[in-house]
Formats: C-alpha cells, structure tokens, sequence
C-alpha cells in the first residue's frame, strides 16, 4: 500500500502528558468481486488518542473533526510510550507531518519452522476474541518507524498496545568494510497472556524484486534457523533481556544494500518494521597520462580520468582549468564510457577529454582538474599542462628577454674593457724599452 500521510490534529488536549493526538488513515480491503480477484482498498480518516497509563482519561464528550466518524475514534494505552515519541509529535503549525496508517489484523498462527513452535498446542485461546488493529507509523524526518498491534475488547474503542517493534535507524548509509547495525527492538504488554510465550525474530532482505532470508531465530527454543547468509549476527543476551533484536552485518559489502525487513513473533501475532540501508563508496580518481607530455600550439592531446571503486552507480564527470593567471574555468564536455562492474560489486568509469590547444586558449598551460561527483563525496585530481612555444610572448617573458639582453650586453663591455685594458699596457711598456734604448745609445756617444 502507498505511504499515508498523518496529521497532528489541532485540538487542545493531549493524551497524558507528552502524547499526540494524531489523525490516521484506516484502510482495509473491500470484498472481492470473484474469481480469486483482490477489491478495492477503503481509507477513512481516524483519530488516535494516545495515553501511557489507562487511568488517564481523555474528554470524551469533546466532538471529533466533522470529516472522522466517531467509529474511527480510538482510544490508545501504550505503556512503553513508543507512541508519545518527539518525532510523532511536531510543533504546531509544522509543515512537515509524520506518517500513520491503520489496519484490521486477524491474529493466527505461522507455519515458519522458527514460529511454528510458539503456536504448536493448536489451541486459541480465548483472549484472541477481540477486536485487532494494526498501526503503522513513521516520525518526522524518518527519525523513527512504529509498528503497534493493539487489542480492544469486542465493541469498544478502549486498544491495549500488545505488541510494538520500533527502529531508530530507518535510513541507514555505510561505507564499505564497515560493521552496520541496523536497529530493531520491541515490547510486549507484560500483562497480556502472550508475554513469556516465547518469540521469534526474522530478519529478511528485499531488493529489487529479489529477496532472501538474512537470519531466523526462534527464541522459544533458542535455535537459529539455517541460512545462506554469512556476517549476519544478533545480540543474543541483549534480545532476551531487553528485546533488541539489532542485526549486526560485521563487514559492509555492495550487496548489502537494499530494504530490511525486522518482523517480530508472538504466538498468533506478529508486527514488523522496514529499514533501507545504502552502501556508500567514494570513487578513486586516476588521470592518464600522467604527467602529462609537453604540448605545443595547436596541437591536440588526450586525457582520460578513471573513476572506480565506487557505490552506488551514480557519477558525474566535469574538468576544470586553472591557467598562469589563476583563473579557473569549466572545460567543454567531454566523452563518458559505459560502466564496469568489479568483483565485489564496486564500479568504475572513464571520462575521456580532447584538449585542442588552439581552440581552448591555454596560454602556457597550467593546472587540469578532473572532478567526479558522487554519494560518497565530490573527489579531484590534478595535473599540470605546459605548452611550449607559445607564440605571443606574455609580459614576464618579456621581462625575461631583456634581462638576459642586459646581461649579455654587460658581458660584451667587460670583455671589450678588458682587451683595451690589455692592449694600452703593451704599449707603455714597448714604449719604455724604446727609451732605455735612446739612453744607452746616447750615453756610449759620450
């Protein structure tokens, strides 16, 4: 049945003190027309009063909503208080509203080998003549789902809570590898003739249109039903002291994602929860070739980025180009190949980008961004581009030649200083023996 949207009914009385008065759907299925063909399904609107102790009275006089027929106005005693919880309760003029949906429940007993011994007198006891409802309900924010069995003598609207399993983790994400808890607890009415019965536990997985039963477990006997499922656990002393019935998967894989289903046992009874659990892995991120070949003008190169090792399939792939300048800028689109599965259920993918650098304006390269999106985590990786040869040379390669020019030009005035240096002092001392010459010449004449 689809999702039922429930209200908290704008009245000024509350059922004990911290409990909601909450308007539900009742559905129940219209008789058949025949030939094994299922009706129609009914929905009225109903009001719930809820109340942890039966002593507390609600004003009964007070007249309900014009549009709930005072037939499908019930009175509720919840001990445990599973029904007062915050998240059934939302502040008033909160758009947001929880969920609930009523049924008729026929109790009868199960032929599941783990349930058939609860039931194996074949006896019906007399406190089964009563009228049974079952109630469904999910908080705000699925903070919490509810699963209430009630039991109200024939003719009233006066319902005992029975039965109540309740989760905390309606919607559950792991990564992989990771021990999951998947929680499940529930309460019996100590008072009722079923309390210390025994109970069994059943913990089944659906996926898709495919399902298998993950763990069984008959507490009456204390035997574990036989199952194909490995890594699957309970708390065994916590289920028996204080009914929690948490399923422990001790390492996270692929396959486990999908719905389970908690579904607890009394004799003749039973009431079940529904929890989704995802497994959630980041991809890792390779680009190739790395590093990446020297380019130059109008040459075109090929870069492609790996993603793999990620859950579940969902990726998008984008580029990014970081140039000299420090600017960023999003990269045409480029080519995605078809996904690939591993062995443990992982996937991988490529996205495959033509860089034509005369039609992309990369200056002198810079820094290339491949980004994947996903569940798990947006993830980068980098590369650096350098393009050679650029044509237009840009201001600090401009700077660049004249210094070297200032250089070479300083290397060509030392050098040519040097030489005339050189020369001049050759000269002087030519210049000086010419002279002790003449001196000697002349001092012989005398």
């Amino acid at each position: 049945m689809s999702a039922i949207y429930c209200t908290t009914v704008s009245l000024t009385f509350m059922c004990g003190s911290s409990c909601p008065v909450l308007e539900c759907w009742f559905v129940q299925e219209k008789a058949g027309r025949g030939g094994g063909l299922t009706g129609a399904t009914s929905q009225e609107k109903s009001l719930l009063h809820i109340r942890t102790e039966s002593h507390i009275h609600n004003d009964k006089s007070h007249k309900a909503p014009a549009d709930i027929s005072p037939d499908r106005v019930y009175f509720i005693t919840d001990p445990a208080g599973s029904l007062c919880h915050s998240s059934l309760n939302p502040p008033r003029g909160s758009i947001k509203k929880p969920q609930c949906e009523i049924n008729p429940f026929l109790p009868q007993p199960s032929s599941l080998k783990w349930v058939a011994p609860l039931t194996e007198s074949a006896l019906s006891p007399l406190y089964l003549q009563a009228d049974w409802i079952s109630a469904a309900l999910q908080g705000l924010d699925k903070e919490m789902t509810i699963t209430s069995i009630m039991r109200a003598p024939t003719s009233t609207k006066e319902n005992n809570v029975i039965l109540s399993v309740t989760s905390k983790t309606v919607s559950v994400q792991s990564r992989l590898g990771e021990p999951v808890l998947l929680d499940c607890g529930f309460w019996v009415d100590p008072s009722s003739p079923l309390s210390g019965s025994g109970f069994a536990v059943e913990w089944r997985y659906q996926f898709r249109g495919n399902g298998r039963l993950v763990l069984a477990y008959d507490g009456k006997t204390d035997r574990l039903a036989e199952t194909q499922e490995e890594g699957a656990t309970l708390d065994f002393e916590a289920l028996h002291r204080n009914g929690n019935a948490s399923l422990i998967l001790q390492e996270a894989k692929v396959r486990h994602s999908g719905t389970y289903i908690c579904t607890v046992y009394l004799p003749y009874l039973l009431a079940q929860v529904a929890l989704e659990l995802e497994i959630v892995e980041p991809p890792s991120l390779s680009i190739h070739p790395s590093p990446l070949p020297l380019t130059v003008p109008g040459q075109t190169l090929t870069v492609q980025c790996e993603a793999s090792g990620f859950a579940p399939l969902s990726l998008e792939f984008s580029w990014e180009f970081k140039g000299a300048d420090g600017k960023s800028r999003q990269l045409g689109s480029a080519g995605v190949t078809g996904h690939r599965q591993a062995w443990d259920g992982t996937y991988s993918q490529s996205s495959k980008l033509e860089l034509d650098s005369s039609k992309l304006d990369l200056g002198r390269g810079g820094e290339l961004t491949c980004v994947a999106a996903h569940l798990g985590g947006t993830q980068r990786a980098s590369v650096t581009l350098n393009v050679i040869g650029f044509s237009t040379p840009s201001i600090e390669d401009s700077m660049a030649m004249v210094g070297v020019a200032l250089v070479l030009y300083g290397l060509i005035k030392f050098v040519s200083w040097t030489f005339t240096s050189s020369d001049a002092d050759e000269a002087d001392k030519q210049d000086k023996v010419k002279k002790t010459y003449l001196n000697k010449q002349f001092i012989k004449t005398l």
